[in-house]
């Protein structure tokens, strides 16, 4: 099939479903009672993702993270319209859920994973006082926490997604000028600043706290290189990032759930909130199109028109 197969008019009777695919379409059916069609849309849906892993040489049991981000980049990148990819995301997300709940995976690959969101789909920031509270809520010297801490703020100041933080090396900071190289989607790199109090949470991070975490002997030369280290000493993934990030909303009394990718929207929309100019956040973001970034020009607007609302007093009349 090849790297850059389109994936497009997938004959679902020419595609075998394993047998938890199956029973996935069946509880769809009987749990949650889709009409046939639904379903019908699920199997194309997932009829393509399927022979995305057969020709990567995996299947549903050995899926990971990349292998749905990648199969979503892609379609997109032959064509496929963003609202089909949000549907077809759903469905992933779904059927993994599924295997988990069932006990035919013991870990969920796509909860994890970076989808393509609807294009007219308006991200949800955190305020500026929500993400006070939120690095807030890690208080403490030990190593953990350092970590922790130097984590938010390394995301809120950047913009970075979690992929990236997951796969920074020492190499790739330059706290003497307060830049970082990040590595985007395709291994596109580019250069971001960060602020001082982003840098003073890393520096603390990397005096006190990192060489805590490292084990007796490096399992890997690329573990030892990594920025930010689990409680073992290998590198930081992507599951203890969502736990640091979830455990510190509940902390903070956060009333909905967030993910790495809010402190993502919420760098963005801050900095536009604060004048920054679109084509600077297109190029911090690493954004290939002006046209994903100006969504976030949505989100200052509806804040705009809400602080408007609550404070103009004829407004309200």
């Amino acid at each position: 099939m090849g790297e850059g197969s389109p994936l497009k008019n997938v004959e679902v009777s020419d595609v075998v479903f394993p047998e938890v695919a199956e029973e996935f379409f069946n509880w769809l059916v009987v749990e949650r009672g889709r009409a046939a069609n639904t379903v019908e849309a699920y199997r194309r849906d997932i009829a393509q993702y399927l022979l995305y892993l057969s020709d990567k040489r995996s299947s549903l049991m050995k899926a990971q993270v990349e292998d749905v981000e990648n199969f979503l980049t892609q379609r997109l990148e032959n064509g496929a319209a963003k609202s089909s990819l949000a549907r077809q995301f759903s469905a992933l997300r779904m059927l993994h859920r599924f295997m988990v709940e069932e006990r035919f995976r013991k870990d969920d690959p796509a909860v994890m994973a970076e989808g393509v969101g609807k294009p007219a789909g308006i991200p949800k920031p955190l305020s500026e006082d929500e993400m006070t509270l939120l690095i807030g809520s890690v208080v403490g010297d030990e190593p953990r926490q350092l970590r922790d801490r130097a984590v938010l703020e390394f995301l809120y100041a950047t913009g970075a997604r979690v992929s990236e933080v997951c796969g920074l090396n020492l190499s790739d900071l330059d706290m003497e000028s307060s830049l970082v190289r990040l590595f985007g989607k395709g291994s596109k790199e580019r250069v971001v600043p960060f602020g001082s109090i982003a840098h003073g949470a890393l520096g603390q991070w990397l005096a006190s706290g990192r060489y805590a975490l490292e084990p007796a002997q490096w399992r890997s030369r690329d573990d030892a290189q990594a920025v930010f280290l689990a409680n073992r000493g290998a590198r930081i993934s992507r599951q203890v990032i969502f736990n640091i990030v979830r455990e510190a909303g509940l902390r903070a009394k956060i009333d909905r759930d967030i993910s790495p990718h809010a402190l993502r929207h919420s760098c963005a929309t801050h900095l536009l909130d604060h004048g920054a100019d679109l084509r600077i956040v297109q190029e911090m973001l690493g954004h290939a199109s002006i046209s994903t970034t100006q969504v976030y020009t949505r989100v200052s607007q509806e804040r705009l028109w809400q602080v408007y609302g609550a404070s103009h007093p004829r407004a309200r009349h």
